[in-house]
This record gives structure tokens, C-alpha cells and sequence, in this order.
């Protein structure tokens, strides 16, 4: 197939009025498409995930579809990238797994999940982990967007997949700057992403350091919340909210901090990393975070650190007295992203064309 125009679907789900990650990167994969010459439109299924009794019936509606062709015209591949919407059948499939419902397996371990304690919640767990095993298999490739996301894969449902990494949105425009009286945060605001750990590591230094975050909140009450604890800790003049930004002021943002904070549980990739590390900050992340493991190496092109609040200020407070060493630190990180080809050709070539995933 290398070299012939396809006509390609790409199978995501969305939950409306909602947008992270997951929408910049089907964006992102659409354009890569139409680069390279091939035809290409988004499948979105719309997803509820409550009451867990909602979930089988939209895994029965992802395999009743049929998208083997439109209008007389014949669909060459299909990309699946969320759940449920990668479980949709066709012959010649790829999936890019972003993740799994993580309410069925890490969050159900940890206790994070929505599922537990709730009338047929084991019932749906059992279910979306056997559809995910019988299914899944059906791809000539899969693919997943980080180690951390195979590791899952490979623990919870005994399948390999092989992680691709991709670059992200506009990352030809970040650029380095001046290292200022700022830690940067940028991130949706809620409980897995960890804005209340920066909080409490504030208050646990007496270095009058400064959090810049930068989002919008889940949930408006989760961003009170957090409003409420930086005032009873006593550090609610070192933090500003910004709410969301356009890309011009963000990409500043990063360009001028002194480091940039993501302390997330359990990642899955981590789009702050790598926009961090093209910027040429120093990302200070925890031993548990999972995807931004995958490009922090602890004193060498980051700093990582046990998720407390003392241990996240020590590495904060190293930060904010050492520029030449946060310096350091992210001009090692921009070295090692360019040493390993992240690129959106060779994410199409090997999604379009599976008989070279292994190039």
C-alpha cells in the first residue's frame, strides 16, 4: 500500500463538549493523512460512561456498524483509536490505542474507579475486558501511543502491541526563552493530573516560588476545591489560575518558566512533556506518572520525584535556585526527543501500511 491513495476513517469517540488530548490528536492524524495524499474523515461516537449499565449496549452499537464503504465507495483502511469505537469492525484495521477504559483496570486497582461499588459494576468490568480480548485481536496491527499504554494492554488482557510515538500539536513553534520567577502547569484540572500536590509542596517550602496553571477544570467544583486549599494552605498569592489559553500565549508560557510541573497518576502519554521538552524546560514529574516516564530521565533531562508534597518542593526549590542547572536539564531533554524520530510520516506510513509497522 506504500504510495497509494487511500480513503481512511478514523474511529474515535467523543464525549461532547468536551476536548484534550485525544481531539488534538485525531486532529493531528487527519492532517498527517491529507499530507501524505490520502483521503480522510473522523468516525466520532458520542460515549457516556454512567450509569455503568450505558456501556454494553454502546459496545454492541460499535460492532453493529458497518463502515466498509459509503456511497458506492469502498473504505481502504480504518485507524481505531478509543474505546469503544476501536472495537468497530473492518478487514483491513489498524488501531493506535490511546487507551483503554481505565475504569475497567488501573483505576479499578487503584480504587479510582467510577465502576466500584456500583450496581453491575464488576458485571460491566467483566464485560469490557472480555470484548477487549476478543476484539482487539481483529487488527492486523496494534499499536499503542506510549509503553506505559502497552503495559496495560499486555497486564490486563495478555495482548502485544507495539508503542508510536507522535509529536504534539504545533510542535515546530515552541521555542526556548528566559528562565522567570515561574513554575508552569499547564493541564486539564482534576484529581488524576494532581494540581493539589503542587498546592501542598508549596506550602511545604518557605522559598516564595510562584505555579502558573494554566486549563480548564473538569468539573467546576474540583477547581473551587483546589481555589479553597491554596487559601487554608497559605499559598494563594504564589498561584495564578489562568483558565485556558490560546496556543500563542501557552507556547510563551513555556518558553519563559524556570520548569514545568506534571505530576499526573499514571499517564498515559503526556502532551505536556513533550511540548516542555521542545521548549527546553527542565519537567519536574513523579515516580508514578507514568507516560512522562518515558522521556524523563531523573537528572539528566528532568527530575523526578516520589509523589509527596516535601519530596515535589525539594525538586521545585532545586529548580528555582539553579537556572543554570534547569537550563542544563532542558537543553539534554531537546537532544534526546531529536534523536528519536518522532514524526507524523512515520506514524501514517506505519498505520497505512501495517506490512512495515516494524520499520
Amino acid at each position: 500500500m506504500a504510495g497509494q491513495r487511500l480513503r481512511v476513517l478514523l474511529l474515535t469517540t467523543q464525549v461532547p463538549f468536551m476536548r484534550g488530548g485525544a481531539e488534538m490528536l485525531a486532529e493531528g492524524l487527519l492532517a498527517a493523512l491529507e499530507r501524505a495524499g490520502h483521503e480522510a474523515e473522523a468516525v466520532r461516537l458520542p460515549f457516556k460512561w454512567y450509569p455503568p449499565n450505558a456501556i454494553p449496549p454502546q459496545i454492541l452499537a460499535a460492532r453493529m456498524l458497518d463502515v466498509s464503504g459509503f456511497s458506492g465507495t469502498t473504505i481502504d483502511r480504518v485507524i481505531g483509536l478509543k474505546f469503544p469505537s476501536y472495537l468497530i469492525p473492518h478487514p483491513a484495521k489498524s488501531l493506535w490505542i490511546l487507551h483503554q477504559h481505565r475504569a475497567a483496570y488501573d483505576l479499578w486497582d487503584s480504587g479510582d474507579s467510577d465502576l466500584l461499588n456500583l450496581p453491575m459494576g464488576r458485571e460491566v468490568r467483566d464485560y469490557i475486558a472480555g470484548a477487549d480480548e476478543r476484539y482487539i485481536p481483529e487488527a492486523q496491527r496494534v499499536f499503542t501511543i506510549s509503553k506505559n499504554v502497552s503495559r496495560r494492554l499486555r497486564h490486563y488482557n495478555g495482548l502485544d502491541s507495539e508503542a508510536m510515538y507522535h509529536p504534539p500539536y504545533n510542535a515546530d513553534d515552541f521555542l526556548g526563552g528566559e528562565f522567570r520567577d515561574y513554575f508552569f502547569f499547564p493541564s486539564r484540572i482534576n484529581s488524576m493530573k494532581r494540581q493539589w500536590l503542587v498546592i501542598d509542596a508549596l506550602a511545604e517550602s518557605r522559598v516564595p516560588m510562584t505555579v502558573i496553571f494554566v486549563g480548564s477544570a473538569d468539573n467546576p467544583q474540583i477547581l473551587d476545591q483546589l481555589m479553597t486549599r491554596a487559601e487554608r494552605r497559605g499559598v494563594s498569592d504564589r498561584v495564578r489560575w489562568l483558565g485556558p489559553v490560546d496556543e500563542k500565549e501557552k507556547i510563551s508560557l513555556y518558553a519563559n518558566a524556570c520548569g514545568v510541573l506534571y505530576p499526573p497518576f499514571d499517564e498515559d502519554y503526556g502532551y505536556v512533556t513533550l511540548e516542555a521538552i521542545l521548549a527546553r524546560k527542565p519537567v519536574i514529574t513523579c515516580f508514578d506518572s507514568g507516560g512522562p516516564l518515558e522521556f524523563v530521565d531523573a537528572d539528566v533531562s528532568g527530575l523526578v520525584t516520589e509523589p509527596t508534597p516535601k519530596s515535589l518542593a525539594c525538586a521545585m526549590e532545586r529548580l528555582w535556585d539553579d537556572r543554570a542547572y534547569g537550563y542544563r536539564l532542558g537543553s539534554a531533554a531537546r537532544e534526546s526527543y531529536a534523536t528519536r524520530n518522532i514524526s507524523w510520516a512515520s506514524v501514517v506510513e506505519r498505520l497505512c501500511d501495517p506490512s512495515r509497522a516494524a520499520a
